[in-house]
């Protein structure tokens, strides 16, 4: 028999996250959103991978933090671009480990 080779796994959006996400142009907030869902079919594009992180990124600069939370759970924590990028990495490891304690509110 075949298996079904998808896996949808859930998203999650922090405020932070929505927060951000609401500042950015109608076209980045769409190409950010697709890619998020893309990565729920486990496609993660330009990527990188630190500290417990994923990085998503794109050409003009803009960053994307997420992680996995068990196997099926993708958390977008924050967004922002290079040039913020160490400030950017401390806030969305913060929020991560909150959303880990179980004491940061969640979106799905």
């Amino acid at each position: 028999s075949r298996r079904d080779q998808y896996v949808l796994n859930s998203k999650i959006l922090t405020e932070q996250f929505n927060d951000w996400i609401n500042t950015q142009s109608p076209k980045m907030k769409t190409i950010i959103l697709a890619r998020i869902d893309l990565i729920s079919l486990g496609h993660f594009g330009n990527h990188k991978r630190f500290e417990g992180l994923i990085e998503l990124k794109w050409l003009n600069g803009t960053r994307v933090y997420t992680f996995m939370w068990g196997s099926t759970v993708i958390v977008a924590l924050y967004g922002g671009n290079k040039n913020g990028q160490s400030r950017d990495i401390k806030k969305a490891k913060k929020i991560r480990d909150e959303v880990l304690e179980g004491t940061r509110s969640l979106h799905k």
